[in-house]
């Protein structure tokens, strides 16, 4: 990378880059069921460069068919295509990964080198991210697709391989996006560039006539940071730094990556000129680990234009009618995705930029900038007034029959039991008294007040790391709901492969102020000292949370339930925070589902395949509906 690049010298949070200078690039579309006798496509994983800003020399990515971010996919419902993912990577992963001391907010500046090239006290690369070879597996997120299909993070493949993958599309019109799924290596896999969005279209969604050609625009949000010369200068180079606290024992733990500098599809805070008309945009936080409030305002004023957008879908179709931005902006996490209309028509000849309104937005909130044409437009479209005909609001006992499954989950805040990273632990329910421990707290054991009966219920773990025992299985065409219980430390964007989902009920544990933890729950010995007290009323669902979903997020002290059908599908999934730093550090299970019939066949620790969940039903009914 020998490019000669005039840019200002200029300090601040940009680093010399010119926001909104480069057009928006848009991916090009496959669209595989308008091809005669071709329902069926080769995407080729490759080497390449690619111009993050026209102030930057090129950059190296891994990319699908040559473009960052990949080509979007577009099929119909119920039109099943075959993919063969191809490997033709060249070379070891094209980033930089640094680990810096936490108190110098290395998330917040390019490069890590002193001016004469020798590294500051505490930084050092990390060890074994350069030898990473191209091993690759493709997860199309929120596709229901059999086991063999969907990714398993170990059925990566070297250069010179395939992943054949079939998808029925028998799913109604989503917003899904496809990324790689590596065991151990997912984010440094994503981080060099193997994202790529996929649309599913049907007859409901076709019949709203929405914004369409050009005026559907993808935009695929991810953050990144970069390298610099003696000169303090970005290059383009990758850098993956992260922050890093040495614990008591001298175990060095990162947290998650963030960078000071937001791309959408592909370029550093690019601008888009647009007609005085209504647009469609389909939104993907594709960041590692960062969250964006979407906030839309006048360049000029700082004045908020939130009311001219309208969420009409969300991870896994549409709404069942258009809903305003939360007040303060819509929080996407990293896997979630929004299907938006802006109308432009009431903001012709303005300046408009989407910022990110997140109190750790620093150093630069800005993600793009929307140029208005001032002319006026004529656009016959209008808003409607219901979305899917089809929505049903699901509910305990109605719309998800009394006889499912449940499965607990606890997700533990970091130290806890002396183990620095935070934690997802599979939870079994203890019905006889014989077996819970006399003395307690007892690492792994979990006691909670029902908020039905008053009485305290037993919980255990059975499972924590990916390759422990399996202890989720669900019969095939059976309801589950999946119970997240937050015990403290960061929001954990949870996604269950397979499915959709809605949520059915959020409530709150109190935390206790001295540890930010659940209170009751003693982080030192890794369980409960006192029973967690009955759980009150949480934050009520938002409305676009009351729709069809794959990825939710839970916040500290929060018992968030989702329900769903798995009825598409049979073999081996996962489950995970998408958090992509502590999915790569443990917090990623999987589970199984399998037919009835069979199930009843399969002797395994933790019984048949039938009713695992009912002696660990939430009894809390379904007060956010």
């Amino acid at each position: 990378m020998t490019d000669v690049i005039t840019r200002p010298a200029v300090a601040g949070p940009t680093f010399g880059l010119t926001k909104f200078l480069d057009p928006l690039r848009v991916p090009p579309v496959l669209r595989p069921h308008l091809w005669w006798h071709h329902d069926s496509l080769t995407v080729t994983m490759v080497r390449t460069e690619v111009r993050l800003h026209s102030q930057l020399p090129p950059t190296t990515v891994w990319a699908y068919d040559g473009h960052f971010p990949g080509p979007t996919i577009e099929v119909r419902d119920g039109r099943r295509i075959r993919v063969a993912w191809t490997n033709e990577i060249d070379g070891k992963v094209p980033l930089v990964a640094v680990q810096a001391p936490v108190a110098s907010a290395p998330q917040n500046s390019p490069g890590f080198r002193n001016p004469d090239g020798s590294l500051p006290e505490g930084v050092s690369l990390i060890e074994g991210v350069a030898d990473l070879p191209s091993w690759n597996v493709v997860h199309l997120h929120g596709a229901h697709t059999g086991g063999g299909n969907d990714g398993w993070a170990h059925n990566a493949v070297l250069k010179g391989a395939s992943q054949l993958a079939e998808y029925p599309n028998v799913q109604r019109s989503a917003t899904l996006w496809y990324h790689d799924h590596a065991m151990a290596v997912t984010r440094f896999n994503v981080h060099a560039g193997l994202v790529g969005m996929y649309l599913i279209r049907d007859e409901e969604e076709t019949a709203l006539d929405l914004p369409s050609g050009d005026h559907e625009v993808p935009l695929v949000i991810t953050d990144r940071n970069l390298d610099t010369d003696a000169d303090g200068n970005p290059t383009g180079q990758l850098l993956y730094k992260v922050p890093f606290v040495t614990t008591a024992a001298g175990e060095v733990l990162h947290l998650p990556f963030s960078g000071p500098f937001t791309l959408v599809n592909g370029v550093i805070w690019p601008h888009l000129d647009v007609e005085a008309r209504w647009y469609r945009f389909r939104v993907v936080n594709a960041s590692n680990a960062r969250f964006y409030r979407l906030h839309l305002v006048d360049d000029e004023t700082g004045e908020s234009h939130d009311d001219a957008v309208h969420q009409i879908g969300t991870d896994s179709g549409l709404l069942p009618v258009p809903a305003a931005l939360p007040d303060g902006g819509l929080v996407l996490a990293p896997g979630e995705r929004a299907d938006l209309l802006v109308d432009f028509s009431r903001l012709r000849g303005r300046r408009l930029r989407l910022t990110n309104a997140q109190p750790n937005a620093a150093p630069e909130p800005d993600i793009m900038q929307f140029r208005v044409e001032d002319r006026t437009r004529h656009d016959a479209f209008r808003l409607p007034e219901v979305l899917s005909p089809s929505y049903v609001r699901l509910h305990h006992g109605t719309t998800v029959p009394e006889d499912h499954d449940h499965v607990f989950i606890a997700l533990v805040p970091p130290g806890t039991a002396g183990e620095g990273h935070p934690q997802m632990w599979e939870m079994q329910e203890v019905t006889d008294p014989e077996r819970v421990p006399a003395t307690l707290p007892a690492d792994g054991i979990v006691q909670l007040t029902d908020p039905a009966t008053g009485l305290v219920r037993t919980f255990e773990r059975v499972a924590s790391l990916f390759d422990d025992t399996t202890s989720v299985f669900i019969d095939h065409g059976r309801w589950a709901v999946w119970n997240f219980l937050h015990l403290g430390g960061p929001t954990h964007p949870m996604h269950v492969h397979l499915s959709r989902f809605q949520a059915l009920d959020r409530t709150n544990f109190p935390l206790d102020p001295a540890t930010n933890a659940a209170a009751g729950f003693d982080v030192a010995t890794g369980g409960t000292a006192t029973p967690l007290p009955a759980p009150g009323p949480g934050r009520p669902l938002d409305p676009h949370e009351r729709g069809w979903k794959d990825t939710y997020q839970v916040n500290a002290g929060e018992w968030l339930s989702i329900a769903g059908r798995f009825d598409s599908a049979t073999g081996n999934f996962m489950y995970h925070c998408h958090i992509l730093d502590h999915e790569d550090e443990g917090m990623m299970r999987p589970f199984v589902v399998m037919p009835a019939e069979a199930a009843r066949f399969h002797v395994h620790r933790f019984g048949g395949g039938h009713h695992h969940g009912e002696a660990a039903g939430d009894t809390r009914g379904s007060s956010a509906a």
